[in-house]
């Protein structure tokens, strides 16, 4: 019995699709984890054995150090670069900004998206509206309000910029998921004697956790890796730096090894790496929900 020319060319195209698709897969992963593996190896690479074999991409176990490490997070006083501190400051102003940005985001994004009132919709539309416009426009007047306030080269006045700059999205993001929970499920809870408050406290908030988890690995992650702004505000205070601005000013040092640039670099990125890998199916549940209204 003769084969169906349609279904051979079909099982054929299939074959095909799924080994292309698997070939493009592994292509992605490795333009994607190439570089983080190369940047994580020569940050335990001596730099005398760089400098003899600079195009190697593996070296022993014997070779491996971790003096640059050291080297990048003591003190300046101590002869390194200063990036424990830098870590601190970092980690301050990024926890603060989440926090600060989350119990803003929340009763924001739980009136727009649950409470009647005139142009709501317009207020949902005008939340995103400052991110049209480029930051450098928005660098010099926040930086001239904030020096008029006293809060130009503090870590305070950084994560308030910060939380101006993340509150319209985080809201945007968070109404989208409120507006998915049934409106009967409030309805049963005011029923049940419970207001307004205690109702988004004990019913909406635990059904929202997942896009409050994955809003706040967001804002974490913009705070962290944040330049432009903590440039603007700190450069006139190193004690005041965090990891970016450390990490740039370390890339410019005519002295600096690259193997301590590295070390450096991996100190940035590693920290976000592992918040999402922990929170990714929360972020993953927090980012999909909601995506059949908008």
């Amino acid at each position: 019995m003769r084969r169906r020319p349609g279904r051979t060319r079909a099982t054929t195209e299939e074959r095909v699709f799924a080994v292309l698709r698997w070939a493009l897969i592994a292509a992605l992963v490795l333009v994607t984890a190439f570089p983080f593996y190369y940047m994580l190896l020569l940050s335990f690479v001596p730099i005398e054995s760089l400098l003899l074999s600079p195009s190697r991409l593996w070296f022993g176990l014997e070779t491996l150090t971790v003096e640059t490490y050291r080297t990048v997070l003591a003190s300046a006083d101590d002869g390194g670069q200063g990036f424990g501190l830098f870590l601190r400051n970092s980690a301050l102003v990024a926890l603060a900004t989440v926090a600060v940005t989350i119990l803003v985001a929340i009763p924001g994004a739980y009136a727009v998206s649950r409470l009647p009132f005139p142009g709501r919709r317009q207020v949902s539309t005008l939340f995103l509206a400052v991110y049209l416009f480029p930051t450098v426009v928005l660098a010099v007047p926040l930086f001239i309000a904030f020096a008029r306030l006293g809060l130009q080269s503090s870590l305070v006045g950084l994560m308030l910029v910060y939380v101006v700059q993340t509150v319209p999205v985080s809201i945007h993001m968070l109404r989208t998921y409120f507006a998915t929970i049934p409106a009967s499920i409030e309805e049963a809870a005011a029923i049940d004697g419970a207001g307004r408050v205690a109702t988004l406290r004990r019913v909406v908030l635990p059904l929202a956790m997942p896009s409050i988890t994955s809003t706040g690995l967001y804002v974490f992650m913009i705070a962290w890796n944040e330049f432009l702004f903590a440039l603007l505000f700190l450069s006139a205070q190193p004690d005041r730096w965090t990891v970016s601005l450390g990490l740039a000013q370390l890339s410019n040092g005519i002295e600096v090894p690259k193997t301590v640039l590295m070390a450096g670099s991996v100190i940035l990125t590693v920290p976000i790496v592992l918040l999402y890998g922990l929170a990714e199916r929360a972020l993953t549940e927090g980012l999909t929900s909601g995506a059949d209204k908008g």
